[in-house]
């Protein structure tokens, strides 16, 4: 349980092509600590037919070492369904969890530690939504997968950061609610003509970068290209070269290969993108997300060989959940779409 397992030759032909991988990114000193914890995990994960699922905000020893698949939430937890394994390990948030667990309601699903929260999915909750309901009655309430389970249950669709303004434009109606980061919302306001109600939640990585951090990014580091997340307030958004999901982001990269890049997001992403594109210059805005650290190796071992901590979803939140989720799916793309 809490021994501090051995770098060992075995340990290191084992882990030596994963190690090729995130050379660039992760130190000799530092893989020595990594590489028996992936060794264990990958031995123990086929023993019991597991899949690790890890977010793009996961740092590469997991994202590169441990993961089978890796994406944003809704892309993992959807993978994750398509598979016969019974058992998910999510290295990511909580909410994530609950997301794996709705669109796999038969399979059992584990995080590393409970700990793992979101400022953003606890900034609203089920009541409250139940609230905007009463307050503004017919107005169709959109909201975003970054939210617990209890909340999608009381929404009408929800919405990916890559397809919010084909959702939103999707309703057919002049005004909704998109909930609850303000700042997606003003971002979807501003290209689309529907009216965008708000509410007062924000991602606590995105909400700390300013225009000003953009300038200062192209003052230090002349050409750079700036890619930024949606979550990030509007005028950072107009500062940035493109705006986009990590999906997205990721996919930027790789296609046009820019000479220098900035990824305005939590900067775990650039680490992971770098180790795979090593043509490219990464800037680093170091912004991280504390939620997301709590996941580690370690904990991901724990979890393979204790089975915790379960993550479960009341059935009727769940079916109530899906609905949102499949209405969400059946969405026609008017652009070429990206997962969130």
């Amino acid at each position: 349980m809490g021994q501090v397992l051995e770098f060992t030759p075995e340990v290191d032909r084992e882990t030596a092509a994963i190690h090729e991988r995130v050379k660039t990114v992760i130190p000799q000193f530092e893989w020595q600590m990594h590489a028996p914890y992936i060794a264990a995990i990958n031995r123990l994960k086929k023993e019991k037919g597991a899949v690790i699922l890890a977010h793009n905000y996961q740092t590469p020893e997991i994202y590169h070492g441990v993961a089978d698949f890796v994406g944003d939430s809704l892309a993992l937890a959807r993978e994750a369904a398509k598979t016969d394994a019974k058992l998910i390990i999510q290295a990511g948030v909580h909410f994530m969890a609950e997301t794996s667990k709705i669109l796999s309601p038969e399979k059992t699903v584990l995080i590393p530690s409970m700990e793992a929260g979101c400022s953003l999915a606890s900034s609203i909750t089920a009541a409250d939504v139940r609230l905007l309901r009463e307050s503004h009655p017919g107005v169709p309430i959109v909201t975003y997968v970054n939210t617990s389970a209890e909340v999608k249950a009381e929404s009408d669709i929800c919405c990916t950061s890559a397809n919010a303004v084909d959702v939103v434009e999707s309703l057919g109606v002049k005004k909704v609610f998109l909930i609850p980061d303000q700042y997606l919302a003003k971002n979807v306001a501003n290209q689309t003509n529907v009216e965008i109600l708000t509410w007062a939640g924000a991602c606590e990585v995105h909400e700390r970068f300013t225009a000003d951090d953009i300038k200062a990014f192209r003052r230090s580091h002349p050409g750079v290209i700036v890619l930024a997340h949606p979550e990030c307030p509007p005028e950072v958004v107009a500062e940035a070269d493109f705006a986009g999901s990590t999906a997205a982001m990721i996919g930027y990269v790789e296609t046009k290969r820019p000479k220098r890049v900035v990824m305005v997001t939590e900067c775990s992403m650039s680490d992971n993108v770098a180790a795979a594109v090593r043509d490219v210059e990464f800037v680093r805005p170091c912004n991280l997300c504390p939620h997301m650290k709590r996941i580690t190796l370690a904990g991901i071992l724990r979890c393979l060989e204790t089975g915790q901590y379960e993550v479960t979803v009341d059935p009727e939140i769940a079916a109530r959940a899906r609905i949102a989720v499949d209405r969400m799916l059946a969405v026609e793309p008017r652009a070429k779409a990206k997962a969130a």
